[in-house]
């Protein structure tokens, strides 16, 4: 007779196979978790079931079902499967680029960033909708449960990681490209109390280092760095490194792809001016 934790799911693509594996072999291993595993990934048939589930069981609060909550988002995941492809880029992006995450398990289950980028997605429908109440509620609770904002009118590419993601502040107007690694304290913010279009423009593959601050309504580069610390307040070109406060350029060119390797080692040689 067999187990229901070797019941494997019919909706199989390899993240979620793999997924569902790692799930299978944790149950065995701590029996104390196997229910949780089970009611989050394994008695789901696929990624967007048992995204919607756990998405769900974290906004839930006092004032919001947790069966209406999945409704709204079955019922984007539904009518867009971009939603699931983006998040699977992003939890490959977790696996590949954090030495901490030991398969998609733990970054799927426990990793806060990958989670409120998550939220997000289905915020940033919902304000695309109009509803925009419905989407502050949904950024509002993951500003109280993860201390990760991000404004639910923002642009966010594919296969986003978000280390440890404490502090991370994203403005209404920014825009994300794929592929691009921040760390935790990271700010994308605006330069003044101005409305229209004021937020930074990241471009592919950024490293944004813990703690760095952009502001303003200029362009990062595709494969820029950003080290940590520093307050960018002009446009970086590709493939630099900009660091410190005000920013100076480190060094042109900087490592081909920063926001996979994570190097966040900067040169010593510094240009003579300020960017």
């Amino acid at each position: 007779m067999a187990n229901k934790f070797d019941v494997i799911s019919r909706n199989d693509t390899p993240i979620w196979h793999t997924l569902r594996t790692e799930a299978l072999e944790a149950a065995k291993a701590e029996p104390a978790l196997a229910s949780m595993l089970h009611s989050t990934i394994l008695s789901h048939d696929g990624l967007n079931c048992a995204l919607s589930f756990h998405i769900a069981r974290k906004l839930n609060d006092a004032g919001f079902g947790e069966m209406t909550l999945r409704e709204i988002i079955d019922d984007y995941y539904s009518k867009d499967t971009a939603l699931i492809e983006a998040a699977e880029r992003d939890l490959q992006a977790v696996y590949e680029r954090d030495p901490a995450a030991k398969g998609y398990l733990q970054a799927f289950m426990f990793f806060k960033g990958f989670i409120s980028i998550q939220i997000y997605r289905i915020a940033n429908r919902l304000w695309r909708d109009g509803r925009f109440t419905m989407a502050h509620h949904f950024q509002s609770r993951v500003s109280e449960l993860f201390q990760i904002d991000i404004h639910p009118a923002a642009t966010m590419g594919k296969g986003i990681f978000m280390d440890h993601g404490t502090g991370i502040v994203i403005g209404e107007t920014a825009v994300v490209g794929d592929d691009v690694s921040m760390l935790h304290g990271v700010t994308l913010g605006g330069t003044g109390a101005h409305t229209g279009d004021r937020h930074p423009k990241i471009g592919n593959g950024v490293l944004l280092g813990a703690g760095a601050k952009v502001l303003g309504n200029i362009k990062i580069g595709d494969h820029a760095k950003i080290a940590a610390g520093s307050v960018v307040l002009k446009p970086v070109p590709e493939h630099c490194t900009a660091a410190g406060v005000p920013a100076r350029l480190i060094n042109c060119k900087t490592c081909n792809d920063p926001a996979r390797s994570m190097d966040q080692m900067i040169s010593d040689v510094v240009y003579d001016y300020v960017i």
